[in-house]
Order: structure tokens, then C-alpha cells, then sequence
């Protein structure tokens, strides 16, 4: 079974959505699962938000229908965020 990876990007000027700027399968997802790790970017797990989003194109808004489970996981990543300052 391939690893599947995307890679989101949030302005918090509230103009746009998220953007896909990384998307793969296998070797290019273990990649951005490299690079996530190596920033100390959390890595949120979903397979099924992972097979929308990876029918997205690089640099593509993602669309209305996915804003609720990206919302999740923005917010997940803000309590790890905390979680990890609070543990310093």
C-alpha cells in the first residue's frame, strides 16, 4: 500500500482558502513526510481528506466541500502547536 502526503498552505488574512502546495503517492509522499518531520511540522493522519485533496492540482484552493475536514485539521495542528510551547 503507498503512503499518500498533502501539504496544505493557510494565509491568515481570511481572503483565500487553503492551498495544496505538496501532493503524492509513495516515494514523493514519504518525501513530504521527510520535510514535514525535519520543520517539526505535525503530521495529521486521514485517509479519506488525503484522497480528496490529492485530486486537487499544486496550488489550488481546496473547495467548500472539504472546508469542515481541513477546518479539523487546522485545529488539531493549533492544539498541537500550544501543547508543544506549553511542554517547553
Amino acid at each position: 500500500m503507498d503512503k499518500k502526503a498533502v501539504a496544505l498552505k493557510y494565509h491568515e488574512d481570511g481572503n483565500s482558502a487553503p492551498k495544496v502546495v505538496a501532493k503524492g503517492k509513495g516515494p514523493i509522499a514519504e518525501k513530504i513526510m521527510e520535510k514535514a518531520k525535519e520543520f517539526d511540522v505535525p503530521i495529521f493522519q486521514n485517509k479519506a481528506l488525503a484522497e480528496s485533496l490529492l485530486n486537487l492540482d499544486l496550488d489550488e484552493q481546496i473547495p467548500p466541500n472539504l472546508y469542515k475536514a481541513v477546518a479539523e485539521v487546522f485545529v488539531w495542528l493549533m492544539k498541537s502547536e500550544k501543547k508543544a510551547q506549553i511542554s517547553k
